[in-house]
């Protein structure tokens, strides 16, 4: 069977995660929201949905939302501002194809039974579109505020992973320390296909061998190319050596694209600004080595949104379908 995957691509879980994960390519997404709030931690959400809906129309394979449950000010980012889950059946209502992935759900701090209910709601108001990223978190702040733990969040991150997992089950029974679900009680509803695709981002506080037996794929920041190239490669090792099929990885770049096509990159936070051009080269480049979805966050894209996603989508997208 694993042979078999290798030759056909990665494993069918839902629409979502197959239309944007395909073996030996790279897709294209979008980090929501679509704007440019370069200035301050708060999106202005302007035209948020409408954007959605030209991303999917322009043919973008994904849009991206976050859990940012507070404003941090020493995180400088508040995301979409509204909570996920809910934001997700919205956009499940006001699209048709687009992927609706979440990166990622900060397990530690939600009931894994919350999340799983959310996750697999979502997941069929839209028709098996849903990818959810999980994470262990990585802003001390929050944590305090709901009364928990940040030097244990590796651990619940673990046992919650597992606890959303076997709520795919039909009348699931088992122990951990979020509950003990028995009884013949049973959660509904079902993901479309069965399985939620769960991505882990980063480490997670896990170790790699963890990440590559549990994860159906892998969420990573973008780094310089001999770093990325070894990264992907020791990954995939491990999950061939733990006998699983393969797995995807993305990666998160922050863009500010410029108008004139032959401008060089010049490093931002997490990003480049580039022309055209050189964008291709580094989307190609990244599919080379096995990158298979890049989400494009426009925080600091200083053009026009409107006009960059029909540039992008003109110019870009033909060479990433």
């Amino acid at each position: 069977m694993i042979e078999q995957t290798k030759k056909l691509g990665f494993q069918s879980l839902n629409q979502g995660y197959n239309s944007v994960f395909r073996l030996g390519r790279l897709s294209l997404g979008l980090v929501v929201p679509i704007e440019s709030y370069a200035l301050g931690a708060v999106p202005t959400m302007t035209s948020h949905v409408e954007r959605v809906q030209l991303a999917e129309k322009l043919g973008f394979a994904a849009v991206w939302l976050r859990d940012v449950p507070f404003n941090v000010p020493s995180f400088g980012d508040a995301g979409q501002t509204y909570d996920p889950f809910v934001y997700l059946g919205l956009l499940a209502g006001q699209t048709k194809r687009i992927a609706l992935g979440v990166a990622s759900v900060i397990l530690p701090l939600r009931h894994p039974a919350h999340v799983a209910k959310a996750a697999a709601s979502a997941d069929v108001l839209s028709g098996g579109r849903v990818i959810l990223g999980v994470a262990s978190g990585d802003r001390p702040e929050e944590y305090p505020a709901l009364n928990l733990s940040y030097s244990d969040r590796g651990q619940r991150f673990r046992e919650s992973f597992e606890y959303i997992k076997r709520m795919s089950e039909v009348t699931p029974v088992f122990e951990n320390i979020y509950g003990k679900p028995h009884g013949g009680m049973d959660m509904l509803p079902k993901p479309v296909s069965g399985k939620l695709p769960l991505l882990i981002t980063g480490s997670s506080q896990q170790d790699p061998q963890w990440i590559a037996q549990n994860g159906d794929g892998w969420m990573i920041y973008p780094r310089n190319m001999g770093m990325q190239t070894q990264i992907v490669h020791n990954w995939r090792s491990q999950i061939e050596a733990a006998g699983r099929p393969n797995q995807p990885v993305m990666e998160p770049l922050y863009v500010d694209l410029v108008e004139d096509p032959d401008t060089p990159p010049l490093p931002i936070h997490l990003g480049l600004r580039l022309g055209i051009k050189y964008l291709k080269t580094y989307l190609k480049s990244r599919q080379e080595i096995g990158i298979n979805h890049v989400a494009l966050n426009l925080r600091f894209n200083k053009a026009n949104i409107e006009t960059t996603l029909k540039r992008l989508a003109d110019d870009v997208l033909p060479d990433f379908t």
